[in-house]
């Protein structure tokens, strides 16, 4: 069995999977890091105040909770893979130097893994450990679509696009299996929004880039945004404030006062009704852009939180793409945690 971890820096969620890729178990354990050093731990939906004061303790709680589980190996969700990680690894000692290396491009999300890995060699150092990354599907995105035209000296410092959301779109062409489209238009929508250009099965241009704020209007973050509109927000708030207000009070909140589309679709208000707009237009816009990158389309997917439960999301996204004529629209459900399962069995994890 595989235990799959995705370590947040406040929150680590675990599944359990068999040899057959079925889920046994999940948990989860939120506010980790607390002052008061609690936690709560969620196992089965029964909740519970564990101690857990940093993520070595938390990753203890993890495996305790999850002891009857006879798991052998250990994968992980990891963000950001560089240039240099971009297929799913076992790891060893250069390879978790490379993740290190790779902290400035995700310096929210590489270090809560880093972290998770730490505490598993530490708590349990016989299990083997393996990794999937996020970035890891657009790694054939050609240069033409990873590169910005900044000068040399600034992309050596590795500004380009990498696109994210890759294990979600992963996961979706193998639910395809024999039958996936040739020129598939796949949609990620949820808080964090985005879109992928698939190719024979490989992704050719992502609508994120440098970071995940770039793109679609998501929940909280302003999506494509002119360069001097945030060099100006920086002049005006500082640069902290400006990231905070761009990743965390934009998008959906930012036009609409909230990032849950269930209540902007329910809400009788007119930025409401705005934001919601602004929400499909702008997947549109990005979809011809993604179209052109494939020469074509032979259908269309959407999965995430919005793309799988939301019909009129949808249709509205759709309406405003009916000139592309009659096109097949699939909902897939996305399963990440499957996928780095998946990932670790194929390389060879028990």
């Amino acid at each position: 069995m595989i235990l799959v971890l995705n370590t947040g820096s406040s929150s680590i969620k675990a599944a359990v999977f068999d040899g057959e890729i079925a889920e046994q178990a999940t948990a989860t354990l939120t506010g980790l890091g607390n002052s008061n050093g609690r936690a709560v731990l969620e196992v089965g939906g029964v909740k519970s105040a564990v101690d857990a004061p940093d993520h070595a303790a938390g990753i203890g709680v993890m495996l305790e909770a999850l002891g009857a589980h006879p798991f052998s190996a250990v994968a992980h969700r990891v963000v950001h893979g560089g240039t240099a990680l971009v297929a799913p690894t076992k790891l060893d000692a250069h390879k978790i130097k490379v993740i290190e290396a790779n902290v400035p491009l995700a310096p929210l999300h590489n270090p809560p893994a880093l972290a998770g890995i730490a505490a598993i060699a530490s708590a349990r150092p016989d299990l083997p450990q393996y990794a999937s990354f996020d970035t890891a599907f657009h790694a054939t995105n050609p240069a033409v679509a990873t590169t910005y035209a900044i000068p040399q000296e600034d992309r050596d410092l590795g500004l380009r696009r990498y696109g994210f959301h890759g294990l979600s779109y992963a996961w979706m062409v193998n639910q395809f299996g024999a039958a996936l489209p040739d020129r598939l238009l796949a949609f990620h929508l949820g808080n964090g929004a985005s879109l992928c250009a698939i190719k024979a099965g490989r992704s050719t241009a992502s609508s994120m880039g440098y970071s995940p704020l770039d793109g679609l209007t998501m929940g909280t973050r302003s999506g494509a945004i002119d360069g001097m509109a945030v060099l100006r927000m920086a002049e005006i708030h500082g640069a902290d404030e400006a990231s905070r207000r761009l990743n965390k009070d934009s998008g959906l909140k930012g036009l609409g006062g909230a990032n849950d589309m269930r209540l902007l679709l329910a809400a009788d208000t007119d930025d409401a009704k705005f934001a919601v707009d602004h929400f499909c237009y702008w997947a549109a816009r990005h979809a011809g852009s993604a179209v052109v990158a494939m020469g074509g389309v032979d259908a269309v997917a959407f999965t995430g939180g919005i793309g799988e439960n939301s019909a009129e999301i949808r249709t509205r996204i759709m309406a405003h793409l009916k000139f592309l004529g009659e096109v097949p629209v699939h909902v897939i459900k996305a399963d990440e945690e499957r996928q780095i399962a998946l990932d670790a069995t194929n390389l060879g994890a028990a």
